[in-house]
This record gives structure tokens, sequence and C-alpha cells, in this order.
């Protein structure tokens, strides 16, 4: 009998490093956008290294590591937010590269061999998909319950916010209508029908469901932290803790976060820190709330061409950092406004599929000024912005 289970061990790093691409490159997988190579690597090697032991004649069965493996992924993908379909469409590439790989020595096997190497691998493979979907369930049950306990628990925060900011309460009302109607719509769908067929309840319709009321929440979730983040500024009880950094060592750690969303759209990410100083004085969590939120912005608006961040000395008493997009740019008429909140210097159609709070460059400036620095904006519509932050050494 052909042993299939060597070939399988010999070319599991093919294979894990192949599956990997795939996942990144199908249009149809989103979720992948921000994740790492190793995020969505997750736990394919231990999968194989048990699927090798199921093929093999020698080896006694490690079906259990498969079970606990996919269990795991499908808490993992509850976590980095995949959607059913996403995960369906993974383990799709994961069979077709696998026979891929195999298919030479399959080839080469009698009618029975790869009858039994076929059947045993879109067994062990099926077993993975209903595990991993059961622990997805579980996972996405268990933060929708949580994301209801953070609605409750914020909610008396948000009451007394806009009770003491009515000039904002219009604007804040309007940008959670569009998220809170999906939430209530699609409950009440996912409701209706556990009413009417409990059978239903892993159906795909129904998980899907439950992703578009998660989606809605964490939006609203967002806008409030960011509102509720604005609101401690403005009451002036944004504490500072400065201390001593290294700055390239604090931009690397923030273009590591952004860096898939660039590659995502293709964008080039240029970082100039050569001139930097070594180190500087300041609260390290502020200045990456900073650039995390200036690199986003960048890329969100940016369709094609090249996101650059420089980092350099200004003075003997000022360190600055420059990020310049080729991206949609800001109207002359609006760079006035566009660091107030919930203001947007694009279409409302643009806006909406941004998927921004409207809040972003309101916190920035904020930061800014609590950092006693500046902020300064040079755009031209159609043409790129380059935001300039100047803070103190």
């Amino acid at each position: 009998m052909m042993d299939f289970s060597q070939t399988l061990i010999n070319k599991s790093d093919a294979i894990v490093e192949q599956w990997v691409e795939a996942v990144y490159q199908d249009e149809q997988i989103e979720a992948t956008k921000e994740l790492t190579f190793k995020a969505v690597r997750d736990s394919l090697p231990r999968v194989l290294k048990a699927l090798a032991t199921v093929l093999s004649e020698s080896e006694k069965s490690d079906l259990q590591t498969v079970v606990d493996a996919s269990l795991e992924h499908g808490l993992l993908r509850a976590e980095q937010g995949f959607e059913p379909a996403e995960i369906a469409r993974e383990y799709r590439l994961l069979r077709f590269i696998i026979f891929s790989f195999l298919e030479e020595d399959l080839l080469k096997a009698s009618s029975l061999e790869l009858l039994r190497a076929v059947r045993l691998i879109d067994t062990v493979i099926d077993e993975a998909i209903a595990r991993c979907f059961n622990s997805y369930t579980h996972g996405r049950l268990q933060e929708l319950e949580q994301l209801q306990s953070q609605l409750r628990l914020t909610n008396q925060e948000l009451t007394r916010l806009v009770r003491a900011s009515k000039d904002s309460l219009s604007q804040l009302a309007h940008e959670l209508k569009t998220p809170l109607t999906s939430i209530i719509g699609y409950a009440d769908l996912f409701l209706r029908q556990q009413r009417q067929n409990p059978e239903l309840k892993d159906s795909h319709s129904n998980l899907e469901s439950i992703e578009r009321v998660m989606k809605s929440g964490r939006l609203i979730l967002r806008l409030i932290n960011d509102t509720l983040e604005i609101s401690r500024y403005d009451a002036g009880r944004m504490i500072l803790q400065p201390t001593v950094i290294d700055v390239r060592e604090l931009i690397n750690s923030v273009i590591e976060i952004i860096e898939p969303l660039a590659r995502n759209k293709e964008l080039s990410l240029i970082v100039d820190c050569e001139r930097a100083p070594n180190q500087v004085t300041t609260d390290p969590l502020r200045v990456q709330q900073i650039l995390t939120n200036l690199l986003s912005n960048a890329i969100r608006y940016t369709e094609s061409g090249t996101v650059s961040l420089q980092c350099y000395q200004e003075s003997e008493q000022t360190w600055a950092v420059s990020i310049t997009d080729t991206g949609l740019g800001i109207a002359l008429e609006a760079q006035s406004q566009i660091f107030q909140p919930y203001f947007r210097a694009v279409s409302e159609q643009q806006a909406s599929d941004s998927q921004g709070t409207g809040l972003g460059l309101a916190i920035v400036s904020r930061l800014v000024q609590l950092l006693h620095g500046e902020i300064k904006v040079d755009s031209q519509l159609g043409k790129g912005s380059t935001f300039t932050v100047i803070l103190p050494l």
C-alpha cells in the first residue's frame, strides 16, 4: 500500500504557504485584510500533521488533534470577524491545495489506494469544518452577549454625554441611526426564525444575521468610544503618562498594525525615519493613537499610489511626523473644519463606504493639543494630502 502520509509531511510547509496566499488573494474572503500571515495560518500545520497520521498505515490516527485544532480555529475566526461563507471558502481552498500537492502520488496509486486516500482526506476535512462551525457559532453568540452587556454599560455615560453636548445630539443620532436600524431589523429576523423553526439556529442565514448584528454593534461601540474620548478631553479628564521612548520602535509597531490595510488596497507604504530623533519624552499611547488614526485615514481615502510616513527632528526643541497620501485630497474651504467632530470632507456615499466615524481627526487634534504640539494640513483635491504633527522633544 502506498503511504501518502510522508508526502503530506514533507510538503506541509509548502501547502501552508500556498493556502495562506490563496486565502489572501481570494476577494470573497475580506476578513484577511487586516490579518498577518501567522493569524491566517492559525492551526493549519497541526491539522496537516494529524491528517498525515490518518493516511498512514503504520501510525495511530490522531483525529483528536483535528477536532481540537478545528474548535480553536472556529473560535479564533469568530474573534477575527470572519463570516461563515469566508470560513467555508477557506476549507474549500485547503481541500483543493492538498489534492493538488498529492496529485502526482495519487496518480501512481492503485484504484483502491486512491479511493482510500480521497475518502480519508475528505472525511478529515469535513470533520474539521463541522467542528469549526460548531465553535464559531458558540463564539459568535458569546460575543453577541458581551456586546449587549457593553452597550448596556455605556448607555448611562452616553446619556450623560448627550445631555452635556446638546449641539452634537442631532449629528450623533444621525450617525447611530443606520447601525441601530440594522441591529433591530436583523435581531428581529433572527428571533422570528428561531421561534418558527428552532432547528435553524446553526443555519447559514442565521449565522449571517448574527454577523450583521455584530458589525453594526461594533460600529456603534466605535462611535460611542470615539465620542467618549473627545468628551474626556473636553472635560479635562484625559491624563498623560509621559515616558522616554524609542521613536523608531514606536513607529514600527504602528506600521505593523497598518501594513495589512495598505497591502489589501495594493498601496505602497513608505517609511523614512533616517532623520528621526533616537529618543523623546512623550506619552507613547497617545502618539500611537495619533499615527494610527492619520495612517488609517490616508489609506481609507487613497485608491491608488502611495502612503508615506516621514519622521524627523525639526529643531532643537521639536520633532515631527508627516503623513502624505495620493488620495482624494481636501478642498481648501473644508480644511478649517476637518478637526471638528462629525465633519467629513467627502460625499455622503464616500463617507458611508469608508466605515469611518467622522471623529478620527477630531481626536487627533485634541491629542496633539494635549501633548503641547500642533498639527498642519496641506492638501489639494485630487492630488492627496499631507498631515504634519509637530511635538516637543
